[in-house]
């Protein structure tokens, strides 16, 4: 590992942030971003770093100051106020006390901010208020990990590092921690750094560059300690060619899926689901198909600070049956609940050092291992997913590595338990979600201006959101706004409703990324103008594969997924208003759209014994939504006009006045009918609401 500093970047940040956060915090900013910026250093909030500074209050008096990294921040993407500033003199007091709690650690450190509205400081803010040195870096590098994770570890770390750090057991993180190292180190001065067993690294210097490079010279010094010490392979005893494993994925994940999703013994909203994540290349499949990955996959996490993220151990499924669909879901759906029961029974275990107010986590593992398949990582939206994903490839590749020197070493359970079940652990997680975080979307005809209205709202409702379409300029576009919003819940996916293999693909592709699809929008859609005496049955059949067999091959995919899934879902067909008022030269449309709304009641019969809810939204005429014109009325907009001597404004005018409530209509007022469904406000399937504004001919009967 090199470092990466660079005086140019330091002239940067000084420039950018000295002027109101002061030089220190500045070049801490700095700093702790080169940290983050190393994925074998830092994932997903982990680490902290601190500097020692003066803060000068209202009064203007210059007051000593610890600015040190908030719980659950990024280091890779830190702002100055990530570190939020505390009365370093009160803190330092504290260790004088023989205990205290977490609970009153917690309060005295937010007690004691600066500015109150500041985020709760890390767990490990005492650890950097003992220690008496200016910066102060705490990494949970892979190398240190490999280390310090095994039999005789601390002989390991000796070897590897010599003589510059010192090694101190294992501590739980919080005041005894504190302490620990504040007395190793005034036991053993003059050295360069610490390294914490089954933790991690920490290094000081007077400046934020020593310290940093302090950490850069350390973790290169135990990677070459482990590439010499290679001696006993991780051998794979068969070798899944990629594809069979991706395929075997899009086999695995609904099911996995299903059974993965939490009971609610709510009616309307019977299951809490859960997004997941793959983790499928070269490495983890030489991993669970090796003739010790099960061994080394069920040992404790490399650092307390993985648990909330992954749990203390996953699952592992022995022979998976990929070759027979009912025998492998029985193997998935047995493994879940031992699983589940395992670990209800390691809570009954601990329970009585269970912090007061804290709630039990869901049952279901985090981490599923299938050898032949990779590993499948879940969360309850895609960014926990993802963490949680990150953190099982560095766990996994860092097991292995061990496993090439001798046998690994984590902590105990007591150790987990007291670490899994802390509140600042939890305080780490958002329990706040929207109304659809844990639901997966896709939309069809999503570029137009319905389908972009209905991906968006479902999105701001926290959904994750395919939005389908033919490939081009459109779709592309549209996934580019809305991904610049919603980031990794949207999900573009070129497809054709009209061509089985293409729906059939799409739905292969939402599973990829998330596990599995609940909420399916069937929205595409075309029109045509012409009398019947004069149509093109050409053109007319062009509608029908588009309007009907597109709702029948989305219909179809959805039924067979949603069974195998197993936890329900829901449909909305986008009808029409003139399924129930046909208009003269729209023959074509009004027939292919009344077809559709019918396979949707059919449907909505078919599947509610599979707990599926199918609805219709029937709107009016919708012209736009942003800057994306409706297709439709493109295509039926010039003859309306033509028809009736208006021009497009006069035209939108002219529907607005024919409803009843004078009403402009929008792809937003249907998106929200939409999520009516969706959210299941009521125990309704088969039923069709207008978004019309009122058009009493056009009333569903």
């Amino acid at each position: 590992m090199k470092s990466r500093w660079s005086d140019q970047r330091v002239t940067e940040f000084l420039s950018q942030y000295a002027s109101h956060w002061g030089e220190d915090l500045a070049l801490r900013t700095y700093s702790a971003r080169l940290l983050g910026a190393e994925k074998s250093l830092v994932l997903h909030g982990g680490g902290n770093t601190s500097v020692k500074s003066t803060h000068v209050n209202i009064l203007g008096d210059s007051l000593p100051a610890l600015f040190v990294k908030a719980s659950g921040y990024d280091l890779a993407v830190i702002e100055p106020e990530g570190h939020p500033g505390l009365d370093l003199k009160y803190l330092q007091r504290l260790r004088v006390l023989p205990e205290l709690s977490d609970q009153h650690m917690v309060r005295e450190i937010r007690t004691h901010l600066f500015d109150f509205r500041s985020p709760t400081p890390s767990i490990e803010t005492l650890v950097h208020a003992f220690i008496p040195k200016k910066f102060i870096d705490h990494t949970h590098a892979d190398a240190i990990l490999a280390l310090t994770n095994q039999p005789e570890g601390e002989k390991i770390v000796k070897e590897a590092l010599g003589d510059d750090v010192i090694v101190l057991d294992y501590v739980r993180p919080g005041f005894r921690l504190a302490k620990a190292a504040a007395e190793a180190i005034e036991a053993d001065p003059g050295k360069q750094g610490m390294v914490w067993m089954r933790h991690g690294l920490v290094t000081w210097g007077d400046t934020a560059r020593e310290s940093y490079e302090r950490t850069i010279e350390m973790v290169t010094k135990a990677g070459s300690y482990l590439a010499q010490k290679v001696s006993n392979p991780v051998k794979a005893t068969v070798s899944t060619p990629l594809e069979a494993a991706k395929d075997r994925w899009i086999q695995v994940a609904p099911v996995l899926r299903g059974f993965l999703a939490e009971p609610t013994l709510e009616d309307d909203r019977p299951y809490r689901r859960v997004i997941l994540t793959p983790l499928i290349n070269r490495e983890v499949l030489n991993f669970v198909d090796s003739d010790r990955g099960k061994k080394l996959a069920l040992t404790p996490p490399l650092t307390s600070d993985h648990l909330i993220r992954t749990k203390a151990f996953p699952l592992w499924i022995d022979s998976p049956a990929y070759d027979n669909p009912s025998q492998l879901r029985d193997q998935i759906n047995r493994a879940i609940n031992e699983y589940r029961a395992a670990y209800e029974a390691y809570l009954d275990r601990n329970s009585a050092q269970m912090e007061t107010g804290l709630a039990r986590l869901a049952s279901a593992p985090r981490v599923i291992l299938m050898p032949g398949m990779g590993a499948a990582c879940s969360g309850k939206d895609v960014f926990a997913a993802n963490i949680c994903r990150d953190i099982t490839a560095q766990t996994l590749d860092i097991k292995a590595k061990i496993g090439l020197m001798g046998s690994y070493q984590g902590l105990t359970e007591s150790d987990l338990f007291a670490m899994e079940y802390h509140s600042l652990q939890h305080a780490k997680l958002d329990g706040s979600e929207l109304l659809l975080s844990r639901q997966v979307a896709v939309v069809t005809g999503a570029a137009g201006a319905i389908g972009s209205g209905i991906s968006r709202v479902l999105l701001e409702q926290g959904c994750h959101v395919a939005v389908t379409d033919l490939p081009g300029e459109r779709l592309d576009s549209l996934v580019g706004e809305l991904q610049s919003r919603f980031g990794d819940r949207v999900l573009g996916v070129p497809l054709d409703v009209t061509d089985l293999h293409s729906v059939a693909g799409g739905f292969a592709a939402i599973i990829s990324a998330w596990g599995g699809v609940d909420l399916v929008v069937v929205n595409a859609g075309v029109a045509l103008v012409s009398s019947l005496g004069e149509m093109d049955l050409e053109a007319f059949r062009r509608l029908e594969r588009v309007n009907v067999e597109g709702t029948l091959l989305m219909l179809s995919e959805a039924a067979r997924h949603f069974k195998t899934q197993g936890t329900g879902g829901d449909v909305v067909v986008i009808s029409s208003k003139n399924v129930f008022a046909p208009g003269a030269k729209f023959g074509a449309y009004s027939a292919t759209k009344a077809a559709a709304h019918q396979l949707a009641r059919i449907a909505s019969l078919e599947m509610a014994e599979i707990g599926v809810r199918v609805n219709m939204v029937a709107p009016d005429a919708i012209f736009s939504e942003g800057g994306r014109e409706s297709g439709l009325w493109a295509e039926v907009g010039p003859e309306r006009m033509r028809a009736r001597g208006l021009d497009e404004k006069q035209l939108q005018e002219y529907y607005r006045n024919r409803n009843l409530l004078k009403s402009k209509i929008t792809a937003g007022h249907v998106a929200k009918a939409v999520l009516f469904f969706f959210t299941r406000q009521t125990p309704t399937t088969g039923a069709t609401i207008p978004v019309d504004g009122g058009l009493p001919d056009a009333a569903p009967r």
